[in-house]
This record gives C-alpha cells, sequence and structure tokens, in this order.
C-alpha cells in the first residue's frame, strides 16, 4: 500500500541561526499544518497559522478576539474551502508555479523570502536573532503571498497590520 501523503523534508527553517528557539514551534507547527493540508512544501499561510496560534504577541497586534477567530477560521478552511485551488501549486510571489519545481528543502519561495526578511528586519533593528513580529512583518510585507490573501479575505487590511506590527516592533526595540 502507498501512503498518498506528501513528504516534507525534515528541514530546519531557511537560516535558522538567526531565529530565536520560540520560533522552533512556529516552524513544527507550519510543518506540520502543510502536511495536514496534503502540502509538499510549507508556505507563508502554514507560517501565519502557526504564529497566531503560538505567539502572543503576534496575536496582540491583531484587533481583538473577532478578529483573531475570523483569520483562524479562514486558515483552518484550507483544506477543505478557498485553499483546495492552492494544492498543486508552489507559492512565490506572483504567479503559482507547478509543485515538480525544485523547492528549498520543502519550503516555497515566498516562505523562504519572508523568513530572509524577517531576519534581515531583525538585524537592521539591533537584534541577533528574529521573533515571531519579524515574521509577521515580513509576511504582510508582501502583498502577493498567500498569508495576505488569507488575511484580507478575513477583512484584515494587510497595510493596517503592517503598521501594528511596525509600532510594537519598535516599542520591544527601545532600550529602557
Amino acid at each position: 500500500m502507498h501512503n498518498r501523503t506528501p513528504s516534507i523534508p525534515e528541514q530546519p527553517a531557511p537560516h535558522h541561526a538567526g531565529f530565536t528557539a520560540e520560533l522552533a514551534s512556529v516552524v513544527t507547527g507550519a510543518r506540520r499544518r502543510a502536511l495536514r493540508d496534503g502540502d509538499r512544501h510549507i508556505d507563508t499561510a502554514h507560517l501565519l497559522h502557526s504564529l497566531i496560534e503560538s505567539d502572543p504577541e503576534v496575536r496582540g497586534v491583531f484587533d481583538g478576539g473577532p478578529q483573531l477567530a475570523r483569520v483562524l477560521g479562514y486558515l483552518v478552511q484550507r483544506s477543505i474551502g478557498y485553499g483546495l485551488r492552492w494544492q498543486g501549486t508552489l507559492e512565490r510571489s506572483g504567479a503559482p508555479a507547478a509543485v515538480d519545481e525544485p523547492g528549498a528543502d520543502g519550503w516555497s519561495p515566498s516562505a523562504v523570502e519572508a523568513m530572509d526578511r524577517a531576519e534581515r528586519g531583525a538585524v537592521l533593528r539591533g537584534e541577533s536573532c528574529a521573533g515571531g513580529l519579524d515574521i509577521l512583518a515580513a509576511l504582510v510585507g508582501d502583498p502577493e503571498c498567500r498569508a495576505v490573501e488569507v488575511l484580507e479575505r478575513a477583512g484584515v487590511e494587510a497595510a493596517w497590520l503592517a503598521g501594528r506590527t511596525a509600532d510594537r516592533l519598535a516599542e520591544v526595540s527601545r532600550p529602557g
């Protein structure tokens, strides 16, 4: 009997040395979601879902419970609803490519770029490691990624969330 569940290589997050230990659970959660959804690559929507569930600072930038509930509702529906059109495609900002094209060790190109932007953002703020807010800022900074599509379908404007995330990052970066 053949196992029809796709496999995602057990590779660490791209450039994992620049991330906090807490983000290991985010990456693990995103990988688990991708497997459960039948996806061959971790994408930005998997990262968003895992961030919201595991990082209280990320949840704190949203406008309360009802807004978070709508976003999580869309994320949970991924494997049975609108996300079905994503199956068989590899997320990259712009037009999706066939899954048969090479990915980055089980990560979509858009997710890899988001992780890279998060790390660069943390370094620019003087931090040695990126955190959940850095990843959220990177996700909402790509208007063509799946995470932003989920947010906008749930009624959350990415530009508004980007502003709140930037404000929160500025607060946590201040010495004091």
